[in-house]
């Protein structure tokens, strides 16, 4: 089957390097120090009452590498990439559209205040997340009981 919206296979293995390193990071940064000064820079000058002299780009790199290496992962080709694959990666993507959507709207019904914020944080991720744990899953019970088969 031709896919042509899908990324190399080769991409893969680092792209699954680079999110671990970038959970654990924006982790890091989020809830042990979120204030790296590796990552602080000086601003030419601070206008209005809520800026500041300086400004810390660890949330931003951290949320960069999840994003693109969560994508890349989710939708880098297979090895041997046919039909069925296919249908699970289209299912495990609607599932996880469904689920994504169904948690976020619980929080709009129970989440206020500041605590909302953390919220939007993680629904920024999540989709992909839930993607990527149900393929991959659907995935190896399939090679499962092709193995078994055999």
């Amino acid at each position: 089957m031709k896919t042509n919206y899908l990324f190399p296979n080769w991409v893969k293995k680092p792209a699954l390097i680079v999110l671990l390193i970038s959970i654990l990071f924006g982790l890091y940064v989020l809830y042990i120090n979120n204030d790296p000064k590796i990552f602080q820079f000086a601003r030419g000058h601070s206008n209005g009452i809520f800026s500041s002299d300086h400004i810390n780009l660890s949330n931003t790199i951290a949320g960069v590498l999840v994003i693109i290496s969560a994508m890349l992962f989710a939708f880098s080709r297979e090895k041997e990439e046919d039909e069925f694959l296919s249908k699970i990666r289209l299912e495990s993507l609607v599932w996880a559209t469904y689920v994504n959507y169904g948690l976020l709207l619980i929080s709009f019904l129970v989440i206020y205040d500041l605590n909302f914020i953390n919220v939007m944080i993680f629904n920024m991720f999540t989709l992909l997340i839930f993607f990527i744990v149900r393929f991959q899953i659907y995935k190896y019970k399939l090679q499962k009981s092709l193995n078994n088969e055999e």
